[in-house]
């Protein structure tokens, strides 16, 4: 029995914990927008984000399979999944704990007025959509 014990305890130990604990965000390089919306993922998440600046960002792109009409400013990893541009924080909570079948992560195109870290002081914000993207068809996940 503690033999079964010990391989089960080893066997935590030796799976990848990093995913679970720490973002990861690729980034064009300077943009002080996604250092904003890094800021409210830590905050919201409690876990470190560590920003990469990334001038080859549509090759990751392509990886992940994001559509490229779905193109942001960055792309961040969190548990497995791909975030592209602004997406909400409640969205990417609600999208992490269902895990839905074939979606490999949300995007929000461009950098609407409004999104996390776009917030504009004394402007009204953009409506946009969050959209899931994978291994089907794209779908909206949210509207804003």
């Amino acid at each position: 029995m503690k033999t079964s014990t010990l391989a089960m305890a080893l066997a935590l130990v030796a799976t990848p914990a990093l995913a679970t604990t720490e973002a990861v965000m690729h980034r064009d390089p300077g943009c002080g927008c996604c250092v904003k919306w890094a800021e409210q993922v830590r905050k919201s998440f409690g876990r470190s984000v560590r920003i990469v600046d990334d001038a080859n960002r549509p090759a990751l792109q392509r990886r992940v399979g994001l559509p490229p009409q779905l193109a942001s400013c960055h792309t961040a990893f969190i548990d497995g999944m791909a975030f592209e541009g602004h997406v909400p924080i409640a969205d990417m909570k609600r999208v992490l704990a269902a895990k839905p079948k074939g979606v490999r992560g949300l995007a929000v195109a461009g950098m609407p007025i409004g999104s996390p870290g776009m917030e504009v002081p004394g402007v009204k914000a953009d409506r946009y959509a969050v959209v899931a993207f994978g291994n089907g068809k794209p779908f909206v996940y949210a509207r804003h």
